[in-house]
């Protein structure tokens, strides 16, 4: 089947055809959209398959921090791979956190999925991780309540695309949580529990999101200096994978919090195929930003008083440069007509680069010539 429409494919098709290749699928996200079609181009370019996304928080039916709807993402998304005749990507719906699991929250829950569902979203990912029971007395006890919000979502999911195929990614493990002794990582028999409890009740995910050491957005060190992110623990996430393989699940790892990774660290240690699906968010938003302190330094110059104003007293112990690298995204939705209003010079100059670092993502993640396995398994 030629995808000749350029309308986005099912990211299961995705993972069936790469399943325990040596590869990660390039997984990006465009919550500055203009990012969009550098992306989408680097991807053509190497022919390799492409996941766009974005989280609740960023997208959602009042337009998250990023002031774009369901809608509103889909057809920039659509547009761009139209305009670039590019046939190889998916529409995730990233993180549909579920806080608290009440009646409540699952019913507004659902609210959102419909509507990415009808916005043609072709992927999904529930975050039910926050709901981890600390006083359970067994592993299947302290996951209850996350099996039972990511089961009432995931069947909903499933009603409401019918007969279409899509994939899905679920979370166990709070990505970036961390205790006394430091950020808590995902067990090998924490994630077989919680997918095989999954599977029974009629959920059954493609990636898996662990906590492995990696934490969202950009990584600082005490001083506030922004550092590369070089705490994913590999032997644990082989680990993790491993104990999936063995209890005969065909789920594999998805990676959040890449941001700051270094990519020669990607290409030659991260296990490639135990980790199937690789999240490249906070990185684009900061090229934006980089071009901005160059293209339109008035912008730029707005969107960080604003950051600093709005953000000092809440984090006091932050230096300026480590509070708008963490608050900064909140911007995004308050300055959103004059971000999408920037010159055609400062849109060519966010393309390039956008197209050179996914270049780079792509070969660190094996991803050069893989759409072709894809293509072969939709024919």
């Amino acid at each position: 089947m030629t995808n000749n429409s350029f309308e986005p494919i099912p990211s299961s098709f995705m993972f069936k055809s790469l399943l325990d290749k040596n590869t990660i699928i390039m997984t990006a996200n465009p919550r500055i959209a203009l990012v969009t079609k550098g992306i989408m181009r680097a991807a053509k370019e190497m022919d390799a398959p492409l996941i766009l996304e974005l989280a609740r928080s960023e997208c959602n039916l009042e337009g998250g921090y990023a002031g774009l709807t369901p809608a509103a993402i889909s057809k920039i998304t659509r547009d761009a791979a139209k305009e670039l005749e590019f046939d190889m990507w998916a529409l995730h719906a990233d993180h549909i956190g579920i806080k608290k699991g009440t009646d409540e929250d699952i019913e507004e829950t659902k609210k959102l999925v419909d509507a990415q569902i009808a916005a043609g979203y072709t992927s999904f990912a529930i975050d039910a991780s926050h709901l981890f029971n600390f006083q359970g007395g067994n592993l299947r006890e302290e996951l209850a309540n996350n099996i039972d919000a990511t089961t009432k979502i995931g069947l909903h999911i499933k009603e409401g695309m019918g007969d279409k195929e899509y994939g899905l990614e679920v979370e166990v493990g709070e990505i970036g949580r961390e205790d006394e002794n430091g950020r808590v990582l995902t067990q090998p028999e924490e994630a077989a529990t919680f997918i095989k409890a999954l599977n029974e009740n009629g959920v059954y995910p493609h990636f898996l999101a662990i906590a492995n050491g990696s934490a969202h957005g950009n990584t600082y060190d005490t001083n506030g200096n922004l550092i590369e992110q070089v705490s994913v623990d590999i032997e644990q996430t082989i680990a993790v994978a491993q104990a999936l393989k063995d209890n005969d699940l065909d789920v594999r790892i998805a990676q959040h919090g890449i941001t700051g990774t270094p990519r020669d660290l990607i290409h030659n240690h991260f296990p490639h195929g135990d980790i199937v699906k690789g999240n490249v968010a906070t990185f684009y938003q900061n090229i934006v930003w980089d071009i901005f302190k160059v293209y339109e330094p008035k912008l730029y110059k707005d969107i960080w008083d604003w950051t600093i104003a709005n953000y000092q007293e809440k984090a006091p112990e932050k230096n300026d440069n480590e509070l708008f690298g963490k608050f900064s995204k909140f911007a995004i939705k308050e300055f959103f007509d004059r971000i999408y209003s920037v010159s055609e010079d400062t849109l060519e100059a966010i393309d390039a680069m956008c197209y050179v670092e996914t270049l780079l993502f792509i070969k660190a993640f094996n991803g050069e010539g893989t759409a072709q396995a894809v293509r072969d398994h939709m024919a």
